[in-house]
C-alpha cells in the first residue's frame, strides 16, 4: 500500500515524487518556424536533461506525460514521428538508466501500441527492474479517466468473485489498484508552456499535489528551471485539510 503524505508545518519537505506535463513542443517549433517535428526532437532533449537533473537533485521518482490517450487525434504522420522518437529514446538511453540505477515503469494502455514498440519496452522495463535507484515513470497512451474506470472494473472483478468484501473498498485499496498504487504520493506537479489545466493527468493522484504552471516550453526547460520549481515548492505550506 502507497504510504500517505504527512503534513509539513513549515513550508514543505523535498518532493520524492514530481510529475510534469510536457507541453509545448509545437510551440516552440513555430516560433522558430520550423516543423512541428524539431519541437519534440528538443522536447526529448529536455527529458534527457530533465532526467538527469532530477536524479541529481535527490528526486525519487519522477513521472511524464509523454502520450495520452487523446493524441491519437493529432495527425498520423505526427503520431508516427512521436513514436519513432520513442523508439529512439528508449534504443539510446537504456544503457545510461541501467548504469545510473534508474528503474523505467511505464503506466497507462501502453499494450495497446504496437507490437515491436511493445516488446521493446518490455525489454527496456525488464532490465531495469532490478534497480535500486530513482524511478523513471513514463505515462504512455494514458489517460487519468480511463486509468480510474479500469481500477474500479478489477475491484469489481475481485468482488464479484468474492476475493475481496465490497464494503471493504476504501480510499486506500482503490489507490492500490492505480498504476501508480506501489508509488510514493505525488508531492508536486509541473506543467509547461502556460496552460493551466491537468489534461486527464494523474487526477487521483493530483488530489493534495501541489500545483506549478510554468512559461517555459518544454524543450527549454532545463535543471535551472526544475530547481525553481522545486524552491517555490519548498516555499509551500501543505496541510492536507487541516491546520
Amino acid at each position: 500500500m502507497a504510504a500517505k503524505p504527512a503534513p509539513a508545518s513549515e513550508g514543505a519537505a523535498p518532493p520524492r515524487h514530481v510529475a510534469i506535463i510536457m507541453d509545448g513542443n509545437g510551440r516552440w517549433a513555430k516560433k522558430r518556424l520550423l516543423p512541428r517535428i524539431a519541437g519534440h526532437k528538443q522536447g526529448v532533449e529536455a527529458v534527457r536533461r530533465i532526467s538527469r537533473a532530477a536524479r541529481k537533485l535527490g528526486i525519487e521518482v519522477l513521472t511524464l506525460y509523454a502520450f495520452s490517450s487523446e493524441n491519437w487525434r493529432r495527425p498520423e504522420e505526427e503520431v508516427r514521428d512521436l513514436m519513432g522518437l520513442l523508439r529512439h529514446f528508449l534504443a539510446s538511453e537504456l544503457d545510461e538508466l541501467v548504469s545510473e540505477g534508474v528503474k523505467l515503469r511505464i503506466i497507462g494502455a501502453w499494450r495497446k501500441l504496437s507490437p515491436d514498440l511493445v516488446a521493446m519496452i518490455d525489454g527496456a522495463v525488464a532490465r531495469t527492474a532490478n534497480n535500486p535507484g530513482p524511478t523513471l515513470v513514463i505515462a504512455l497512451n494514458y489517460g487519468a479517466q480511463a486509468e480510474l474506470a479500469e481500477a474500479a472494473r478489477v475491484l469489481a472483478e475481485k468482488a464479484k468473485a468474492g476475493e475481496i468484501d465490497p464494503a471493504a473498498i476504501d480510499e486506500a485499496l482503490f489507490q492500490d489498484a492505480l498504476d501508480t498504487g506501489d508509488l510514493p504520493p505525488l508531492d508536486l506537479l509541473i506543467r509547461t508552456s502556460g496552460e493551466q489545466r491537468l489534461s486527464n493527468f494523474l487526477l487521483w493522484q493530483a488530489a493534495y499535489a501541489e500545483f506549478l504552471f510554468v512559461d517555459t516550453l518544454w524543450p527549454d526547460f532545463d535543471e535551472k528551471a526544475l530547481t525553481e520549481a522545486l524552491d517555490q515548492y519548498g516555499r509551500r505550506q501543505r496541510r492536507f485539510g487541516g491546520l
